[in-house]
């Protein structure tokens, strides 16, 4: 089946984060720019925000007077509905996560044009809201409001999928936070730096629940073993004086934010990759993380909680462990078996096999689908 493009067709993706650091937006944004389609982002500029030279999108990134609460979200959504009302001859919306919908679906009723809901997650269930229940039964009900009434949705993993449809009775497609197909190529400075030490990566949001204290309490009983943590979050402040107190700067270092293309040679160059999220709600629960998928294209071993997902993963691909197991001293038993299996090359053959089949290239099939759904691709035999 081949697919060819509508002329001048023109697509405006609204997130409510910087856009740097957004792969799966980087995806989708290369895929549509590769059958002939004009991309825009719209985004926001946070004050430690990188930038974005080199970039082959376009993009708008709005500096917000309000950076959290009510406020930020009513002015995001304002000023996000404004520019799509105002963009020039729009194709396609494709909204990502909850927070960008309403400015979405309003702009494509109002200009009769096709809009694609992208949620990366179950919004309504994450930790934030979990414990603040006025603020949750608002989500609740423009979720309701907005999910009930799309045509056209996708989302991470099929657990989220079937929750979903259940509740809305909406149907949403199933595409997964895979990466492109590469080949690995290790950082050889990190090898250079901790010669004759395992190297142990976690990257992602530094926030509450992804098990970061655990590992850091863990690293007291790893010897000749280092900690990176890759990117920032809420409790990047708490992290750092963890480690200080606990002294392990000279096995635990925070790098802090990424690009895509500096992460994945790091990557490369560790030993095992960490994705240790706590049970929190049904958002942690059915989690699906990228990094779990960028683990394996860059054919480390994952040791990840035993979450269904996650697990259903690990465990069909035979790419690592998946466990319960919260106690630090026992949790460096299992990392300890982790590396003499890696060490003989245990793990390789069904890493190679998971990173040629887990790939963006199989994935991306799907959005395709979806785009000929909503008229912006031709299909044709």
């Amino acid at each position: 089946m081949v697919s060819a493009t509508i002329p001048l067709k023109r697509v405006y993706i609204s997130v409510i984060n910087d856009l740097v650091t957004d792969q799966r937006v980087h995806r989708v944004v290369d895929l549509l720019q590769g059958r002939g389609m004009e991309v825009t982002c719209i985004g926001r500029r946070l004050p430690h925000s990188p930038g974005l030279e080199g970039v082959s999108f376009r993009y708008r990134r709005y500096r917000m007077l309000f950076t959290k609460g009510p406020l930020f979200y009513a002015c995001y959504n304002a000023r996000l509905l404004l520019t799509l009302l105002t963009a020039r001859k729009p194709s396609l919306f494709i909204a990502n996560d909850l927070d960008t919908l309403p400015a979405g679906f309003m702009a494509s009723r109002i200009r009769k044009v096709k809009l694609i809901y992208d949620s990366h997650e179950l919004f309504t269930q994450v930790p934030e809201l979990i414990h603040r229940k006025r603020v949750q039964r608002f989500w609740k009900w423009i979720e309701y409001w907005y999910v009930s009434r799309l045509e056209h949705a996708v989302t991470v993993n099929h657990s989220i999928a079937h929750i979903y449809r259940r509740l809305y009775k909406t149907r949403f497609r199933v595409v997964r936070n895979v990466p492109v197909k590469r080949e690995p190529c290790p950082d050889l400075q990190v090898k250079q730096d901790h010669i004759g030490k395992k190297v142990i990566i976690y990257q992602g949001a530094l926030n509450v629940g992804r098990g970061l204290e655990l590992v850091i309490e863990t690293m007291q009983y790893l010897e000749n073993t280092v900690f990176m943590v890759v990117g920032s979050g809420d409790i990047d402040a708490e992290l750092r004086t963890m480690v200080e107190k606990k002294n392990l700067g000279e096995k635990v270092f925070f790098k802090g934010r990424l690009s895509p293309r500096e992460l994945f040679p790091l990557t490369c160059a560790a030993d095992l990759g960490i994705s240790l999220e706590e049970d929190r709600g049904l958002n942690y629960r059915y989690a699906l993380p990228n990094k779990l998928f960028d683990y394996i294209q860059a054919r480390v071993p994952v040791l990840c909680s035993a979450l269904p997902e996650m697990a259903r993963i690990v465990n069909t691909y035979g790419v690592g462990i998946a466990t319960r197991e919260r106690d630090p001293q026992k949790l460096a038993r299992i990392i300890r078996y982790m590396f003499e299996e890696r060490t003989e090359g245990a793990w390789r053959e069904a890493l190679d096999l998971a990173a040629a089949e887990l790939c963006w290239e199989n994935e991306s099939r799907i959005y395709l689908e979806l785009l000929a759904e909503c008229g912006i691709l031709i299909q044709t035999e």
